[in-house]
């Protein structure tokens, strides 16, 4: 990559020119795309889509795993003048009808088993459904859009669902100018290369999901999409495939440095990156032991503004507990309760990666996007991202805490209200209260407490039938009442301090 990083934004769609024709670009389960190939599939996709939804800027949702549809989709909605709505595989019936009514899509891609597991009134009346191996098989025969999309890179180019502290999940907005410049920034401080192959086993329905894709392609590299039932899946992924990049969360760090790794699996190993809760110790140890060869890339981020901080691999053994500095295009302020920067305080990020906002949210908007801080060289509009942060003399960012309740658990942002709005829902809680209590493996591991019937086996089948794995209680407690902080409201800290 060249020694500083282009700032120019394009339309989404143009990283499908940035790979040698015959080189391959993304390699699927039955076939390997080359560049030439790769090109021509959004160009067919796009077409079909232009036909399907010809109305500029309508949402297109995609439920579906990792494949052709889902791995193109970015490129060939934003060629269409569509907005992508990317939906986790993992959630149900429930959480996929809130997403499509909130975005108000006009059409829904899944596969047939998905589709035959919504309800009625799950999917909006002005919604078209279309099962993906058909929406594929028609995209081959359309006439191809060729022509790369003008669209000003401000405009919106995806909507990506993530949990809040409290409510539903929330849609932020991604311009074509956030997406671009979040592949640029990582593969520049990645040192990515035309030759590099990246792994992409993280879900494609969040940033660093997607970014997996993006900035690889903006490299004119290789990605190989693999959705994994066990970590073996991912060690032989790595040794087939010649991989070079590797990202994860740590809860899969854990289970693959408790793998056996073959030599071939381990030598072609360029970079790993991690996110979504911070690295221990002892899993740094572990990594540097299976891969002596790698540069180890600690980041943390936030959705609403793409990727924040990154740790050089370089300083990683000698400050093993820092977040790093900003990425590329990020300004990151640390700004204390009287809007000062400090060292100690709100991490605040300013510039270009900003998101535009939560979808047809004001409210939730207003909360979290606000002016950025006077001593920013961008102003505009800035993410206060609730996240308490220390900034020693040396420059590195250190996390403190967090203000609010978020539960993150194996790499996913949870929403307590989510988990307690369900259980009410089953008519066996009358009162419910979601926690995330401190887990070794899993970050945090959520606690549930329960006022109600005391019938925790039907409880349980009830949350397994509306809520992904991941949002499972690994804990039910029941109580008879409770506890009240004195503005009558429940207390939640207590409960935190007894779940703890």
């Amino acid at each position: 990559m060249s020694s500083a990083p282009d700032p120019t934004p394009y339309p989404l769609d143009h990283l499908a020119m940035r790979g040698a024709g015959t080189d391959a670009a993304l390699v699927l389960r039955g076939e390997t795309l080359s560049w030439n190939g790769l090109r021509s599939r959004v160009a067919h996709l796009a077409g079909w889509l232009a036909g399907q939804v010809p109305e500029k800027g309508a949402r297109v949702a995609t439920w579906a795993a990792k494949g052709e549809l889902t791995c193109l989709m970015p490129l060939a909605a934003a060629r269409a003048g569509l907005v992508h709505v990317p939906i986790n595989p993992l959630l149900k019936r429930a959480q996929v009808g809130h997403i499509l009514s909130d975005s108000g899509a006009s059409l829904l891609i899944a596969n047939a088993a998905r589709l035959a597991s919504l309800e009625e009134g799950d999917v909006p009346a002005a919604c078209s459904q279309m099962e993906e191996k058909s929406a594929l098989d028609a995209a081959a025969g359309a006439e191809p859009l060729e022509m790369l999309s003008e669209a000003d890179p401000d405009e919106l180019c995806a909507i990506l669902y993530t949990s809040g502290s409290t409510g539903r999940p929330k849609g932020v907005m991604l311009s074509h100018a956030n997406m671009w410049l979040g592949a640029v920034s990582v593969a520049h401080y990645l040192g990515m290369a035309a030759d590099d192959v990246t792994l992409a086993v993280l879900p494609l329905s969040f940033d660093y999901g997607q970014n997996q894709l993006l900035s690889t392609w903006y490299a004119g590299g290789s990605a190989v999409p693999l959705d994994y039932l066990t970590p073996r899946d991912v060690i032989k992924a790595c040794a087939r495939h010649g991989i070079t990049t590797l990202a994860a969360v740590p809860p899969l760090w854990v289970q693959l440095v408790g793998q056996e790794w073959p030599q071939e699996a381990v030598e072609g190993m360029r970079r790993l990156t991690n996110s979504g809760g911070a690295l221990t110790v002892d899993l740094v140890r572990d990594l540097r032991r299976i891969f002596p060869d790698a540069r180890l890339f600690p980041m943390y981020g936030l959705t609403e503004a793409f990727r924040s901080t990154y740790l050089d691999p370089d300083l990683v053994d000698d400050h093993p507990t820092s977040m790093g500095r900003a990425i590329p295009f990020a300004e990151i302020l640390v700004v204390n309760g009287r809007g000062e920067v400090h060292e100690e305080g709100e991490l605040v990020h300013c510039g270009p990666l900003v998101a535009q906002g939560y979808w047809q949210d004001p409210e939730r908007t207003a909360q979290r996007f606000k002016p950025a801080p006077a001593a920013s060289e961008y102003g505009g509009m800035a993410v206060w991202s609730g996240d308490n942060v220390r900034r020693a003399d040396d420059g590195l960012l250190y996390f403190v805490g967090r203000d609010d309740a978020m539960i993150k658990s194996a790499g996913n942002r949870i929403s307590p209200q989510e988990i307690e709005e369900v259980a009410i829902a089953t008519g066996l809680a009358d009162e419910a209260v979601a926690l995330g209590v401190p887990d070794e493996k899993l970050g945090h591991a959520i606690h549930l407490v329960v006022r109600g019937s005391g019938d925790e086996e039907a409880l349980r089948a009830a949350l397994r039938s509306e809520l992904p794995n991941f949002m499972q209680p690994a804990v039910v407690r029941w109580v008879e009442a409770m506890p009240l902080n004195p503005n009558g409201k429940i207390d939640r800290a207590r409960l935190a301090r007894d779940a703890a």
